[in-house]
């Protein structure tokens, strides 16, 4: 009973549909993130998973059992909120047991549990506490405490370190992970952040107002988005997307005279986006060489990020080593690497099966311009 699916979902808020033909799995102690902006409906279909909600159409799977109609206490998951949704009156024992005692688990079971799961998360000392008296972070294990005291094997869990600062939000990212992968946990975790995704998942499923995009390990998700709204939304900054269209043996940037050589020309669309990261530009000198302006520049100390302008409406962010020149307003040539171009169909926002050409090109005016 540890593997979780959606499975074509459909969900509705009276007349208003915020989940599309929605699928997704989370297999046996397997750590899924569910990532997007707010308002995609990735806690919408956590709350599915969970029971505290009703899917329009669809399934929802608990193991290989059908849940639709089943009420969430006999689902055999277990929630974690983001708000931790501890009682204020109540002990960090009372907190982690009550679930226990309501569905009436023997006095000795009840023990033994708490026992088992306080000296696992380090909250031994603290059992007669009360959340007021808590740290954040103390404050969070409590309520994972009260999740994995259940004996469930899949947890939910909710934008659990929003509310953490910075410092314990990472501290909180290895413990979680580690444990998880000791208790052979499955894990379905809802986050706008991206370097909680990136950091913590097998696989990361990318919503985007109420459908998938894509679902993917996070290496495959960073090296090779399937859409261009993935590619926009995952990096920081974000892959660079330029805007071009179809010339002889190539694209052309809209508003300049670069043209990027194309291996197989026949399989670009009408309008098309030329996808590069930050850190790919200059990184290789096997590419297209472009004449751009300096726009800006943040140094970060390890590396700068620098704005190129390449057109009067066109601009790029390279992520480059802080030795390099890069003062703004000077003019310098810059490399979009061919073997680190991405494609994408303009208007649907699909990859396209189109790869850069490796020889270097010179910049010559085209005559389409």
């Amino acid at each position: 009973m540890s593997r979780v699916e959606l499975r074509n979902v459909d969900k509705f808020f009276d007349d208003t549909q915020v989940l599309f033909d929605v699928s997704f799995s989370a297999e046996a102690g397997e750590f899924v993130v569910l990532l997007g902006p707010s308002g995609c409906g990735k806690s919408t279909s956590l709350r599915l998973l969970a029971g505290l909600e009703a899917a329009g159409s669809g399934q929802i799977l608990v193991g290989d059992t059908v849940v639709n109609q089943m009420p969430a206490a006999a689902r055999g998951v277990a929630m974690v909120f983001q708000n931790y949704a501890l009682f204020p009156h109540l002990s960090v024992q009372e907190n982690i047991i009550f679930g226990l005692k309501v569905r009436r688990v023997d006095r000795e079971e009840r023990a033994r549990r708490l026992k088992e799961t306080t000296e696992l998360l380090g909250l031994t000392p603290y059992l007669d506490r009360k959340p007021g008296q808590l740290s954040g972070g103390q404050r969070q294990r409590v309520a994972l405490g009260r999740a994995l005291v259940s004996g469930s094997r899949v947890i939910l869990m909710d934008e659990p370190l929003s509310n953490l600062d910075a410092k314990l939000r990472q501290q909180m990212r290895l413990e979680l992970r580690s444990l998880q992968r000791e208790l052979g946990l499955t894990v379905v975790y809802v986050t706008h952040d991206q370097v909680e995704a990136m950091t913590m998942a097998d696989r990361v499923v990318v919503m985007r107002e109420g459908r998938v995009d894509q679902i993917a390990p996070p290496r495959t998700l960073y090296q090779r988005p399937e859409r261009s709204q993935v590619a926009s939304f995952i990096g920081a900054p974000p892959m660079n997307l330029l805007p071009g269209r179809p010339v002889a043996g190539g694209v052309q940037l809209d508003d300049t005279d670069v043209t990027v050589p194309v291996d197989d020309p026949e399989a670009l669309t009408e309008a098309v986006l030329v996808g590069i990261r930050p850190e790919d530009v200059d990184s290789d000198p096997a590419g297209v060489e472009v004449p751009a302006t300096v726009t800006t520049n943040e140094h970060l100390g390890a590396d700068q990020l620098v704005r190129f302008s390449i057109g009067s409406e066109v601009e790029l962010t390279g992520r480059i080593h802080p030795s390099v020149p890069a003062e703004p307003g000077t003019t310098r040539s810059i490399v979009l690497p061919a073997a680190s171009l991405h494609f994408f169909d303009a208007r649907s926002g699909d990859r396209l099966q189109v790869h850069g050409a490796r020889a270097v090109t010179p910049t010559a005016p085209s005559e389409h311009q």
